[in-house]
């Protein structure tokens, strides 16, 4: 795995609260080496939002904004959802 792609696990295993942590965490060690690098940069992106606002999206407890929503997005929330 690239230096990149190392840092957003360890950021996504550190968001700042732990449902988050597990959330992220866990599609970062499970997906992020296979996803592309426009993926990579959605990744990032979603990562730059605030703790509170993806746990609600993440969880579903309100919708995602459409400027937020991404393929990306839903492969997390589908990910968390089987899992």
């Amino acid at each position: 795995m690239d230096d990149r792609r190392k840092r957003l696990v360890y950021r996504a295993n550190h968001c700042g609260m732990k449902e988050n942590d597990v959330l992220l965490g866990r599609f970062a060690l499970a997906r992020l080496p296979e996803l592309s690098e426009a993926e990579v940069d959605m990744f990032e992106n979603i990562m730059n939002h605030s703790d509170n606002d993806l746990y609600n999206w993440l969880t579903g407890r309100e919708p995602t904004p459409d400027i937020v929503d991404s393929p990306l997005l839903r492969q997390i929330k589908e990910f968390n959802a089987s899992s």
